[in-house]
Formats: structure tokens, C-alpha cells, sequence
């Protein structure tokens, strides 16, 4: 076991992995980074499956088999990743058991082309929840404006969400509320509030991508770039620990009532000048998600650093002084965010596309 991730673990930080395949099922691979590397959880996207797909050779008959059928594209995008994610639930599923439902999770995302859909990702998600058929999945909505009514009616009715696409603090705020709204209709209808998890994914290094980017072509502060990232994020936390301390999660925690603990997203580096652990080692802190590409795991096994504990909630002031600065240096933050929302979106849409390439042409190759 590697005991620079256990120590991060200890801390309170569980450590999902951003990455799935048949190939690391069917082989081992994604049980041993759970007995080795302290991994208690996965997240997926588009661009993973799309990936595996044209990688791996597992797939293969499961595709002949779809094509044979006369299987849409649609459908066949649907049945292998549904597979998948049900296999890798299986897999974890005594981590589900053991840490009480908070761990041992697999997230699946809604077609991202419904993201500005409310009606259209409820019934995705139903769907995604009832052919994964597994306690231990997430449903992955992202949080558009669209997006937030939708987190409240399916958590409303006992599926867990994993919210993503979060950059900023105010739609963050916006997210925790939708939250707590699901868990009041819910337990409104008579659904077990202690059934019902969620995680709030929380991207980090676009934020440092995109001020960066800013900051270069205003010939701001040199000493401010890759700061925003983790200062936005500790900032988020502060808001995390004081609407979940507040009377109207009370009541509901009260009752059963679980919190929607903050998952840091998009931490592997993107500018090689940064340590590649930053978005690792300075978001410790308990109670919270860090899903990372395996690069970003292995970067920590050997050499990351859980210094001292706490690198969250005893920098709140350091924080808010670094997004003061960047205010003074000329950047906008709204825009900042409204930028990164709508290429988030973007991104995942092409992703999807890809992924529906993807099988699109393993289908014709299997139909030949």
C-alpha cells in the first residue's frame, strides 16, 4: 500500500479515481489501486469510454452482439458504458458497505447534450439509475441553470446525484440549496433520506487555466498565476461548512440527512511549471472527494505530501486575499466563470460526440 495516499486518506480525503474500463476490471487492475492506492470510488465522462473503447479489444463482443441485434447507436453508446459501471458498482460495493454508503461509488453522466434540458436529464437519469441497478452508483447531472431543478426532482426521488460542471461560488450555492430542496421533497414523500448521497464536483485547475490565460494577456501579476484554482476551492469550502451548519440541513440531517460533500474535479495539472500534486496536497481536508487521473494517483503515491493536515479551512483568509488581488489585477471573476460553464458544457457535448463516433464505427466494423 502506498502510504503517501493512506496518509491522504486518513486525512479525510477519500480518493476516487478519475479513470474506467473492461480492461482494468476484467483484469484486476482497478482492485488492486483499491488495495494498493486507497482508491474508494470512480468518476467517468465521455472522453474515458471513448478512450477505452478504441483502446481495448474487450468490448468486441459485446459489439458484435449489439450490431447483430440491429442496435442503435444510441442504445449500444448506452449498454456497453451501463456495463461497465455496473461491473466496476459490483466491485466496490463492500466499500459501499463498509463506510455506510459514502464511499464505493461509480458515477455515470447524463447525455450532456440535455445539460440546458430539465424534463429530458430527469428521465435520463431515471433510466441510468434503473439499468445500472445498483445502490452504489452516482448519477452525474451538471449544474446548469437547467441543470439544478433537474438535481432536485431526481434526488426527490431516491437516486444519488453527483453534480458537476461547478466553477463558481455562486452557483455552488445554488447547487447545495437544489440539494437540500431534493432532500425536502423527499423525505415530503415519505423516501429515506438516509439512502440518498451526493457529491458537489468542484473543477479546479480550468480556473487556474483560463486566469492564467487572463492574467498573461493583461500582463498582470506573474506571481498570482496558479493561484485562483486552490483559492477558489478553499473559498467553496467555507461556503460548504457554513450552509450545511445552517438550521434548514439541520433539520433534515436530523432526520437522516446526509451532506453533499465538496469533490474536488479536474486536478491533474495542466501547466507543467506546477507541482503535479497542487491540486492534491493543498485541498486536504476532511470530509471531501478528490478524483484524480491515475498520472495525478501515482504523482502522489511517490512523492506527495500531506503536510500537516488541514490545508483547507486555516487558509480561508489567504483565499479571499488572492481573489482580492486578482480583482485588483483587472479580472473578471463572473465572466471568468460564465466562460468556463459554457466551454464546460462545450467540452462535454464533443466529448459525447466522440464517444458516439466511437461506436458508431465499432458497430459498422462488427456489422461487416
Amino acid at each position: 500500500m502506498s502510504e503517501r495516499l493512506k496518509a491522504l486518506a486518513d486525512a479525510g480525503v477519500s480518493i476516487w479515481l478519475d479513470d474506467l474500463s473492461r480492461e482494468r476490471i476484467e483484469t484486476g487492475n482497478l482492485a488492486e489501486l483499491v488495495t494498493s492506492r486507497s482508491v474508494v470510488g470512480v468518476t467517468t465522462n465521455p472522453t474515458i469510454f471513448a478512450a477505452a473503447l478504441s483502446e481495448g479489444e474487450r468490448y468486441t463482443d459485446q459489439v458484435t452482439a449489439l450490431a447483430a441485434q440491429g442496435t442503435s447507436v444510441d442504445d449500444a453508446v448506452f449498454e456497453l458504458t451501463t456495463h461497465d459501471v455496473r461491473e466496476a458498482c459490483d466491485l466496490l460495493l463492500d466499500t459501499w458497505k463498509a463506510t455506510d454508503g459514502v464511499d464505493g461509488r461509480v458515477s455515470i453522466e447524463v447525455p450532456p447534450g440535455m445539460a440546458f434540458d430539465t424534463d429530458a436529464t430527469v428521465v435520463a437519469a431515471k433510466r441510468l439509475w434503473a439499468a445500472v441497478d445498483r445502490p452504489n452508483v452516482f448519477i452525474k447531472i451538471p449544474a446548469t441553470t437547467e441543470g439544478l431543478p433537474a438535481i432536485t426532482q431526481v434526488l426527490a426521488a431516491g437516486i444519488s446525484v453527483n453534480v458537476t460542471l461547478i466553477f463558481g461560488l455562486g452557483r455552488y450555492q445554488d447547487v447545495m440549496e437544489a440539494y437540500v430542496a431534493g432532500l425536502e421533497q423527499a423525505q415530503a414523500a415519505g423516501v429515506s433520506l438516509r439512502d440518498i448521497h451526493s457529491v458537489a464536483s468542484f473543477f479546479v485547475s480550468r480556473v487556474d487555466t483560463e486566469i492564467d490565460k487572463r492574467l498573461d494577456a493583461a500582463g498582470g501579476p506573474a506571481e498570482l498565476k496558479g493561484l485562483a484554482g486552490v483559492a477558489n476551492a478553499r473559498l467553496a469550502y467555507r461556503a460548504y461548512e457554513e450552509f450545511f451548519a445552517g438550521s434548514r440541513f439541520q433539520a433534515l440531517k436530523a432526520a437522516g440527512g446526509n451532506t453533499q460533500r465538496p469533490l474536488w474535479a479536474s486536478t491533474g495539472v495542466k501547466n507543467p511549471e506546477y507541482r503535479d500534486t497542487m491540486y492534491v496536497a493543498d485541498l486536504v481536508v476532511a470530509n471531501t472527494v478528490n478524483t484524480m487521473p491515475e498520472k495525478t494517483l501515482e504523482a502522489f503515491a511517490d512523492h506527495g505530501e500531506v503536510d500537516s493536515g488541514d490545508q483547507v479551512t486555516t487558509r480561508y483568509d489567504d483565499a479571499q486575499q488572492v481573489m482580492d488581488r486578482l480583482a485588483e489585477a483587472g479580472i473578471d471573476y463572473d465572466d471568468v466563470i460564465a466562460t468556463l460553464e459554457e466551454e464546460g458544457v462545450e467540452k462535454f457535448v464533443k466529448s459525447w460526440d466522440e464517444l458516439v463516433e466511437t461506436v458508431r464505427t465499432n458497430l459498422e466494423g462488427a456489422a461487416k
